[in-house]
């Protein structure tokens, strides 16, 4: 039964609409921003709007981006709150988690979480949390982080590339480690090791083979057998972030087996790019770990499909166009960081779909798998009781990446050029549509979500 006439706020009636028991036709109706109805289409559930879908169109969950480096304050220029959330909200992310490293301060203290929370707080499109940041010395800030609201901990294993983030070695990240288990947080790790790489040959020039040869799979692996053992013997939860070598795939899927409590990322660059087809100086194509070979690529979406790998996150890490070294071209000089937060659903269904992979699943990597990460109860599904986010989305449509028409601050892609599949038409936040004049994102906490 349908109640009164004008009952919700906001009804979407449409022949395809993404719920938890796959596409089917369905109205939805929303009420003070959250999902309250979900009956079959024909029903005639009322409200104040209607919105009715074209065939061509599928109402999905906003997607969940928990690798996002926004880099204000201190680094406005090359991406802020503004900039960075217009651009999720554009490509249906409606909700991102902010790294803690490359803004100054970063926040490695509550200090720094606040000055961060005090510059995002007008600006966002699009919902924001935060993760802290484990740093030599900082045991005595992770707890308070936590109950300031970070959603866990990153650390590296070798430098981060900004000399205020200092990496950890594997003996203070199992000692943080601990220190996380006692208040169940969680560790995120940039997994390569910092001896494997000094070993390896040295990076300069515009070729990108010698670029890809300085950041060896070796490095990445052995980085990761180090998180595996430290979460074993600590009991910690560990999240692997940006896998791009596949020979991990095996040691992480036993890991799992053996009840290891440890989830993994990968990112669109890695199931999209390959190392094959990168021109000389393309340093827009640089990130670290490295894009790598087709049959690497081709092993991660067979460690998508498996399980082995959780989620697909868009590590946005974006920079001022000098930086990128575009005059000379050389990866050794260039910073390491591809931008496609805009648009990594085309992305990655562009790619799906070539291989049969469904929508659903697509979503699902990319919403529910990293809103489970978070432990964001009410984010990545579209489903009674959850928050009414979501975009509207032409899965046929196809485009052409214009790299000045996307919203991220610094017009620089590796994509620029490339023909998509799937057009985000509109985006909804708490049943409101983005306009992206009016920021009405909020600035969210662990367990307040």
């Amino acid at each position: 039964m349908s109640e009164a006439i004008g009952a919700y706020d906001l009804v979407i009636r449409g022949r395809r609409i993404l719920t938890t028991a796959g596409i089917a036709p369905r109205e939805v109706g929303i009420r003070d921003g959250v999902i309250v109805a979900i009956e079959p289409l024909g029903n005639g559930l009322t409200g104040a709007e209607v919105i009715h879908l074209a065939d061509d169109e599928t109402l999905i969950p906003g997607l969940v981006d928990t690798h996002v480096h926004v880099n204000e304050p201190g680094r406005t220029e090359w991406e802020g709150f503004a900039s960075a959330t217009r651009a999720a909200a554009a490509g249906g992310v409606t909700t991102i988690i902010d790294m803690p490293l490359n803004s100054i301060p970063p926040t490695t203290s509550v200090d720094g979480l606040e000055q961060k929370r005090v510059v995002a707080k007008d600006q966002a499109f699009v919902d924001v949390g935060f993760w802290g940041g484990a740093i030599p010395g900082n045991k005595s800030d992770l707890r308070p982080l936590h109950d300031e609201g970070v959603f866990g901990f990153k650390c590296f294993l070798l430098h981060s590339g900004v000399d205020e983030f200092p990496h950890l070695d594997a003996d203070e990240m199992e000692e943080d480690m601990k220190e996380l288990k006692s208040f169940d947080s969680l560790m995120i790790v940039h997994a390569e090791d910092s001896h494997a790489i000094d070993r390896a040959p040295h990076p300069g020039g515009d070729h990108y083979e010698t670029f890809l040869a300085s950041r060896p799979r070796g490095a990445e692996n052995k980085a990761i057998a180090e998180v595996i053992e430290r979460a074993r013997w600590t009991g910690a939860r560990a999240h692997i972030l940006h896998l791009s070598s596949s020979d991990a795939l095996p040691m992480i899927a036993s890991a799992k087996r053996d009840g290891v409590n440890l989830t993994v990322e990968t990112c669109p660059h890695y199931l999209t790019l390959m190392a094959e087809e990168i021109p000389d100086g393309a340093t827009a194509y640089k990130c670290c770990p490295p894009i790598r070979e087709a049959s690497n690529r081709e092993l991660l979406w067979k460690g998508l499909q498996d399980g082995t790998i959780d989620c697909i996150v868009s590590d946005h890490s974006p920079s001022t166009l000098d930086l990128k070294d575009l005059e000379n071209g050389d990866f050794a000089v260039a910073w390491g960081g591809v931008s496609s937060l805009q648009l990594g659903l085309s992305l990655i269904w562009t790619e799906a779909r070539h291989r049969g992979i469904s929508l659903e699943q697509v979503v699902a990597w990319m919403s529910e798998k990293p809103a489970a990460l978070a432990r964001l109860h009410n984010k990545g599904q579209l489903a009674l009781g959850y928050d009414a986010d979501f975009s509207i989305f032409a899965h046929d449509d196809a485009f052409v990446v214009d790299v000045k028409k996307l919203k991220h601050k610094n017009p620089i892609t590796p994509y620029d050029g490339r023909p998509l599949s799937g057009v985000v038409r509109k985006t909804f936040l708490r049943g409101s549509e983005i306009d992206f004049q009016n920021p009405g994102g909020k600035l969210i906490r662990r367990g307040n979500v």
